[in-house]
């Protein structure tokens, strides 16, 4: 298995970004995905969720309600992350991972992305 995060980069405050994460080796279909990140000197936290199947239940931390969009193509075996407005404090190493059910905790993440860094500078 293999996930591939891509997309990240240094923006200017009030900017935007889409992340990718390409997936190889599992039935993506059948996968929940999730985006999380990690800040220098900060845990990982929880961004974005995705249901199974055609995603038809999303989920967003509270901190990026409205700004950040995830969505899913199954034909391309791909998640994205669309960002928008973004603020210094988005700054961090985004992170994909694929769950068997929709849900927000690490722990209950199956296979894990590289992650891809994204700067934001005020």
């Amino acid at each position: 298995v293999q996930l591939q995060a891509s997309g990240g980069g240094l923006v200017q405050a009030g900017g935007s970004l889409r992340l990718s994460c390409a997936a190889s080796g599992l039935p993506f279909s059948n996968y929940g995905w999730n985006w999380f990140r990690q800040a220098p000197g900060k845990e990982r936290e929880f961004v974005a969720a995705i249901s199974r199947n055609d995603g038809t239940t999303t989920h967003y931390a509270d901190s990026v309600k409205g700004r950040f969009t995830i969505s899913r193509d199954n034909a391309k075996n791909t998640v994205y992350l669309q960002m928008i407005s973004l603020k210094p404090e988005d700054t961090a190493v985004y992170y994909c991972a694929a769950t068997f059910a929709i849900a927000f905790m690490s722990r209950d993440m199956v296979y894990w992305g590289k992650g891809t860094q994204v700067t934001v500078s005020s």
